[in-house]
């Protein structure tokens, strides 16, 4: 018989309970909420308060709150978020010391328990902490991903929406690049129900939107005073159900490069299909000499971070 999927979340913060509940109530499989031992209490409190809340809604799923790294073994997928969440006047990269630390450790433990895991890394700055887990666990590439292609897109989304006037689904957005403040909004693949948008929105009023794109997490953190977590949650769980059911989503996310788009041992975004067996593909689409002039600036970036990273 076959049994469910087990879904383990490294970090019971905000983005880690949203995370707990999307899968709950999307029936991705069964979910262990992961935090350390001085906040087991906060872990098992928000597993039992989703567990009543599947009493309400009708989900089947079981939640339970964890300190313990052996009850994540075995784990299909799992979604790393762990870190200290940015706040006000912080810089992703500004938290690259302590949370590299913190990546670090995860690695290592998901490394003996869950070594064929599919592992979506959260935690910023992102790119050096996908690359930083891929390098510990020893995983291979296609089964390490980094979220931040889906959640800049969506933020592209919506502002081409309202500038615009219609429907937020009927919007296609591309962003590609470094999570931070290098990444690519993609204008030539940026269509409204196949209307590309260039012709529906000023070069001013795109380069407005393109730049409150890239402030998007800043946006968010000066007002509420830390980081998103709806948004994010639920870009990550769109990738994690990609994977479980092998759905060949057209996606962009940070992804292993190898000699893509003229990079090396790289992580950045890119648009990838990904399934079952995690990145199936790399797509290479064609870039306008600006754009790809943005790319490389933002590879640049990455690349920087990633090096700082090797020294610490």
């Amino acid at each position: 018989m076959s049994q469910r999927k087990k879904i383990a979340l490294v970090g019971a913060g905000n983005i880690g309970g949203e995370l707990a509940a999307l899968a709950a109530r999307q029936e991705l499989g069964d979910v262990w909420l992961f935090d350390i031992p001085e906040k087991l209490g906060v872990a098992q409190g928000k597993a039992l308060d989703l567990e009543q809340n599947g009493a309400v809604l009708g989900y089947d799923a079981a939640i339970r709150g964890t300190a313990n790294w052996d009850d994540l073994a075995g784990a299909d997928v799992v979604i790393v978020t762990a870190g200290i969440p940015r706040k006000p006047g912080m810089s992703r990269d500004d938290l690259l010391g302590i949370n590299l630390k913190i990546i670090r450790s995860v690695a290592q433990n998901l490394r003996t328990r869950c070594p064929d895991a599919f592992v979506i890394v959260v935690s910023n700055p992102l790119d050096a902490m996908v690359y930083a887990m891929k390098e510990v666990t020893g995983f291979p590439p296609e089964r390490v991903v980094g979220m931040a292609g889906v959640l800049d897109s969506a933020r592209l989304q919506l502002f081409l929406a309202q500038a615009v006037g219609v429907a937020v689904k009927d919007v296609r957005a591309m962003v590609l690049g470094g999570h931070g403040d290098t990444m690519v909004p993609v204008p030539s693949y940026c269509t409204i129900n196949g209307i590309p948008v260039r012709q529906l929105l000023s070069a001013d009023k795109l380069a407005a939107i393109f730049e409150r794109t890239r402030n998007g997490g800043a946006e968010v953190v000066k007002l509420m005073g830390t980081s998103a977590y709806y948004a994010p949650a639920a870009s990550a769980i769109q990738m994690a159900r990609a994977f479980l059911h092998d759905e060949k989503r057209l996606i962009p996310c940070a992804a292993f490069l190898r000699g893509e788009y003229g990079y090396q041992d790289l992580y950045i975004g890119v648009p990838v299909i990904l399934g079952g067996k995690g990145v199936e593909k790399v797509v290479e689409i064609a870039l306008e000499p600006v754009e790809k002039q943005m790319l490389d600036n933002s590879a640049k970036a990455v690349r920087e971070l990633i090096e700082a990273s090797k020294r610490l």
